[in-house]
């Protein structure tokens, strides 16, 4: 089978490419990305040159682009990771959300109705649904919980996957949609918490914590994610929302003080800091219907992952320096003069 996946230059669609690379070697595999902040083409460096792989720079919302790739390439399979996705930048700046957010999942679904897609897989997130009480523990984000969205990003997201499952009922677009918590693990751009905690914690800087750190998060490693992903993609039903978590609500001071304590940080690094605005107090997931129809069981506890993610942070400064000072924005550049 053939393969487009978009923003596969970004922290989730990275970690999928090398996902499906190294377990499917006789599928093919195209990458398009715009390689705005946010992708890195030094995620995909060991990949590059693999006979199956193949990567286009454009964006999901350039019509003219996208679909004289769809007549070339004749893919079977669409899953698209290409999205803004910072809260904070979006509540900055909502207008870009909603060209790459909605536009730009109109115009991969157009194409893929003209062209006889076996499937197109919406990546969607947990955030769509708002977020639940700190005091009702008992209460978890199922497939048949209402949209109520806090913030430009998720409003975005939300509509999207209104769009798709629009695209299904009135074209018969066979569709997925996978709806997850927080990722967490190898390639994350630093200015989420995890990576940006481990950067500042290793330079024994203030660690910036909103309100009071009692926001909770269902923690999900990237590769488990990829691998819900997979499974839906080939096994699951055409018109489904599948809610993909982690089991791994933790508080958001508890997962500084855990990556203190792995790093042998003191906590006196912590500051808090003024909340932003509409910031959700709780997600967390029931995955109970991709476990039950789909046989998906997560791989990671945080404990395991959450360690791991830290060796990798502290064995790949190259690519976090590079990061930091922007030089990753002129690999393409690099990369084409070799």
């Amino acid at each position: 089978m053939k393969f487009l996946i978009t923003g596969g230059a970004g922290f989730i669609g990275g970690n999928f490419c090398h996902y499906m690379i190294e377990k499917y070697p006789y599928d093919s595999f195209v990458c398009l990305d715009a390689l705005t902040y946010a992708g890195n083409m030094e995620t995909l460096q060991d990949i590059l040159d693999k006979p199956n792989f193949k990567f286009v720079k454009g964006n999901i919302c350039d019509k003219q682009l996208v679909e004289e790739l769809f007549e070339k390439e004749n893919f079977d399979i669409v899953i698209n990771f290409a999205a803004e996705s910072h809260v904070d930048r979006s509540i900055e700046n909502p207008k870009i959300f909603l060209e790459s957010n909605i536009i730009g999942v109109q115009t991969l679904m157009d194409d893929c109705k003209k062209f006889g897609i076996k499937r197109y897989h919406q990546v969607s997130t947990d955030e769509v649904y708002g977020d639940l009480p700190l005091d009702r523990p008992d209460l978890f984000f199922t497939e048949e919980t209402p949209i109520h969205t806090s913030s430009p990003y998720s409003a975005s997201k939300a509509s999207a996957d209104l769009l798709v499952m629009a695209y299904h009922r009135t074209f018969k677009l066979p569709v997925t949609i996978s709806r997850c918590s927080n990722n967490y693990g190898p390639y994350q751009f630093p200015e989420k918490l995890i990576p940006l905690i481990i950067k500042k914690a290793q330079n024994d800087e203030k660690l910036p914590v909103y309100g009071k750190g009692e926001n909770v998060r269902d923690w999900l490693h990237v590769l488990d994610h990829c691998s819900a992903i997979d499974l839906i993609v080939r096994k699951g039903k055409d018109g489904e929302i599948y809610n993909v978590g982690g089991h791994n609500e933790r508080t958001n001071i508890d997962v500084v003080k855990t990556i203190l304590k792995v790093l042998n940080k003191p906590e006196s690094l912590i500051t808090f800091v003024t909340d932003r605005p509409g910031h959700d107090m709780r997600y967390a997931i029931d995955p109970a219907k991709i476990e039950k129809e789909l046989g998906w069981k997560p791989i990671y506890t945080f404990d395991t992952g959450i360690v791991e993610t830290i060796k990798w942070n502290v064995d790949n400064k190259q690519w976090l320096k590079h990061v930091e000072s922007g030089e990753y924005l002129n690999w393409m550049q690099r990369y084409n003069t070799k």
